[in-house]
C-alpha cells in the first residue's frame, strides 16, 4: 500500500517539486485545451452544434451538460488516489471546457482583431493567474475561508445566468468584472488548497482545480476585450 503524506509534513525540497509537478500540468492543461479547441473550430460539425446550443433557451442545455461534465471530473480527479482516474478526470474537464468555448472563439476568431483580442486577453489572464498564484505560495497564507463566499457568489452568478436567458436581459459589464473578481478569489482558494490541502499524489487534481479557475478568468476577461468592440 502507498503511503500518501500531506504537504505540511514534506521538506522545503519536496513542497517544492510538488508545486513544480502541479503548474507544469496546468501548462499542460492549457496546451490541451489550445489543441483541442483548435481542433473543434475546424470540425463544421462540432462547431455547428456548439454554435445552436447558444439560441435562446438551448444555452441551459449547454450550461447544464458543463456543470455536469466537470462535477464528474473534478470529483474523479480529487476523490481519487488512482492516477489514471485522476488524468482521466483531467482530460474530461479540459474537453468540456474547450466545448463550451467554442461560441465565444469562434465569434473572437471571425471578427476583425480578434486574434490580437484573443491574445491580450490571454496574456492579461496568465499574469493576473501567476501573481495571485504567488501571493499565495510565497506568504503561505490559508485562504480557506474564501470557500463559503465562493460558493455564495457562484450561486448567485449561476441565478443571474438563468434569469438573464429566461428574460432575455443583457448582464451587460458589471457582471463580467464581478466574474473576474469570482474567479481571482477563486484561484486564491484553489493555490490556497495546493499550499496547504492535497497529499504528495495529488498534484493532477491541484492542477485541475487552478485549471478551472483560469479558464474561469479567462472566460470573462475575454468577454470584456469583446464587449468593446
Amino acid at each position: 500500500m502507498e503511503n500518501y503524506i500531506e504537504l505540511d509534513r514534506l521538506s522545503t525540497i519536496e513542497k517544492a517539486e510538488f508545486y513544480k509537478k502541479t503548474y507544469l500540468h496546468v501548462a499542460m492543461g492549457v496546451l490541451v485545451f489550445i489543441l483541442i479547441e483548435t481542433l473543434f473550430l475546424k470540425i463544421p460539425a462540432i462547431t455547428n452544434l456548439a454554435l445552436s446550443l447558444t439560441s435562446g433557451k438551448m444555452w441551459f442545455l449547454m450550461l447544464g451538460g458543463f456543470m455536469l461534465a466537470t462535477t464528474f471530473a473534478e470529483r474523479m480527479a480529487t476523490n481519487s488516489h488512482d492516477r489514471n482516474k485522476q488524468y482521466l478526470g483531467f482530460a474530461l474537464y479540459i474537453a468540456a471546457e474547450a466545448f463550451i468555448f467554442i461560441p465565444m472563439l469562434y465569434i473572437a476568431t471571425n471578427m476583425g482583431g480578434g486574434s490580437n483580442l484573443i491574445m491580450q486577453a490571454a496574456i492579461l489572464t496568465l499574469s493576473l493567474f501567476a501573481g495571485l498564484s504567488a501571493v499565495v505560495v510565497f506568504t503561505n497564507k490559508d485562504f480557506s475561508f474564501l470557500k463559503t463566499g465562493l460558493m455564495v457568489g457562484g450561486f448567485i452568478a449561476l441565478g443571474l445566468i438563468a434569469a438573464g436567458l429566461l428574460f432575455g436581459f443583457n448582464l451587460g459589464l458589471w457582471f463580467s468584472v464581478g466574474m473576474i473578481v469570482l474567479a481571482a478569489g477563486s484561484i486564491l482558494y484553489q493555490t490556497s488548497n495546493l499550499v496547504h490541502r492535497y497529499t504528495n499524489d495529488q498534484y493532477v487534481a491541484a492542477a485541475l482545480g487552478l485549471f478551472a479557475s483560469l479558464m474561469l478568468l479567462f472566460w470573462y476577461i475575454l468577454s470584456i476585450f469583446l464587449s468593446r468592440d
